[in-house]
């Protein structure tokens, strides 16, 4: 997922992805500041998503989805599994361009679209020969956020050797098969986000936040970690990399409890870019890091340089035969990571959504995260299929203030509707969690109209033939489709 809510200065605006939907709205929003976007749904899909109670005044529209022609590249397929993403002005024209991993098929779209946020090209600047792994969450650094790139950072999770990519936004699509695009001074790990904070955060100094999501019981592995990265400002090579641990040593993840905060501090990974993935684990785990559960996504709360601190983070959660694994959370977590103003080293960790104490009916397997300055937006994977869920996978609103959480945003399933069944549910799949979110991105700034998100989604259950070899590399046989939503009147 995630990736996360940026600003938009000058030339370039850039967001983090992701979101909601509630009813399809085929109409023109009048109270918007740049007149010149039309939000009439273009795409041939309706919206998989719907509003819950209390939020219906949200609007929802489908940007894209993978059974939509683009006029300019009308053999362009919009890749299943749409997962991390960006956006940004189009430096070479008055439109935008959007990058979006595609995360089964192990690829990066990019899709041009005109000033009326009309999709009208598309093309791939990694395939899966590129990309190598699974390519889950990303996020789009900028000069003026974060102080250095234009650069899609995109996390690999297939495996715990499995690295960050810098690729280009604006690169050739001749590239898209390079290898030589990752970047090892972050690390080796299954991955799912790489997220810099801003350069206002820790001035002079380039930090990235990274989750890892591994799921490893024994107690020679090192479980899912929170990883950083630190260096001077731009510098992807050279800097140190660390692990989060608590300072009383304790390791295991369900000894901290809810709104209850921990002291801790960055332990150094030494000679990191050097050591394999699973030399990594040992290193970390002997250093006494905390042992999360899956950590699948990281955001940083906007506003401030003090909120830019504010690091919240996803445990995703495991069982063993619809059972809890001792010491790690089952249902899921989202934790909240407050960092020293004069130490990026150090800090207090609390725990502020708590799933395993509303089995089923609470947050079910936390994925992907999007924080605004006074909300955190959960979306689910709750393809875990745990017996006792008891909905299908939401979007939560975590209110930062009064610590609510409610649920926002539904799958629009239609189980009894047989004709919508015959279009989006080819496999048959009826079970709660078959459809999942992907990246949830704030894009008010970049397109001048606020309160405006994107949301990706995972329909697993529709799969057509037309859908496959998005890439064009022939490397892959998935054949789902992808969607990503607008949605509007968020409140941020």
């Amino acid at each position: 997922m995630k990736v996360n809510l940026l600003k938009s200065i000058a030339v370039l605006g850039i967001t983090s992805f992701a979101v909601i939907s509630c009813n399809d709205d085929d109409n023109k929003n009048s109270d918007t500041v740049n007149s010149a976007v039309d939000f009439t749904s273009h795409s041939k899909t309706p919206a998989f998503v719907y509003a819950m109670s209390g939020f219906e005044n949200l609007k929802i529209s489908t940007l894209i989805s993978s059974e939509d022609v683009l006029t300019d590249s009308p053999a362009f397929i919009y890749g299943a599994q749409p997962d991390g993403a960006g956006l940004m002005k189009d430096p070479n024209g008055d439109g935008y361009i959007m990058i979006t991993n595609h995360e089964i098929i192990q690829s990066v779209s990019r899709v041009y679209l005109d000033k009326t946020f009309k999709p009208v090209k598309g093309d791939y600047i990694v395939d899966a020969v590129g990309g190598m792994t699974r390519l889950c969450s990303a996020t789009l650094a900028t000069p003026e956020v974060h102080g250095f790139g234009p650069l899609f950072l995109t996390a690999g999770e297939t495996n715990q050797e499995s690295m960050v990519h810098g690729i280009n936004p604006l690169g050739l699509t001749s590239e898209k098969s390079r290898k030589d695009r990752i970047l090892p001074a972050l690390g080796k790990a299954s991955m799912e986000n790489a997220v810099p904070l801003t350069k206002e955060a820790y001035p002079g100094k380039t930090i990235i936040i990274i989750g890892e999501d591994q799921s490893y019981t024994t107690a020679h592995a090192s479980a899912g970690q929170l990883i950083m990265y630190m260096s001077t400002v731009g510098d992807l090579s050279n800097g140190k990399l660390y692990a989060l641990k608590r300072t009383d040593g304790n390791q295991v993840e369900t000894s901290m409890t809810l709104n209850n905060s921990y002291p801790v501090t960055f332990v150094e990974i030494p000679n990191a870019k050097n050591l394999t993935g699973a030399e990594i684990n040992t290193t970390v785990n002997a250093a006494g890091a905390i042992r999360f559960s899956r950590v699948e996504d990281v955001d940083y709360r906007k506003g401030s340089a003090a909120n830019n601190r504010e690091i919240y983070f996803t445990a995703t959660g495991q069982a063993t035969n619809n059972a809890p694994v001792d010491g790690f959370t089952m249902w899921g977590r989202v934790y909240r990571l407050k960092m020293d103003a004069a130490d990026p080293l150090k800090g207090n960790l609390e725990l502020v959504v708590e799933g395993d104490s509303t089995p089923g009916t609470g947050v079910i397997n936390p994925d992907n995260l999007c924080v605004t300055e006074n909300y955190v937006y959960i979306q689910e994977d709750g393809d875990s299929y745990y017996a006792d869920a008891k909905h299908d996978s939401y979007v939560w609103q975590y209110n930062i203030a009064t610590k609510q959480n409610k649920p926002w945003l539904n799958m629009n399933h239609k189980r009894t509707d047989t004709a919508w069944n015959t279009l989006y549910n080819q496999t048959g799949e009826t079970k709660l969690g078959s459809w999942e979110f992907g990246a949830m991105q704030d894009i008010s700034d970049v397109i001048g109209v606020p309160n405006t998100f994107t949301l990706n989604i995972h329909p697993h259950t529709w799969q057509l033939d037309k859908f496959k070899n998005a890439d064009g590399s022939g490397t892959t046989t998935n054949k789902e489709g992808g969607q990503t939503v607008i949605i509007r009147n968020v409140e941020r």
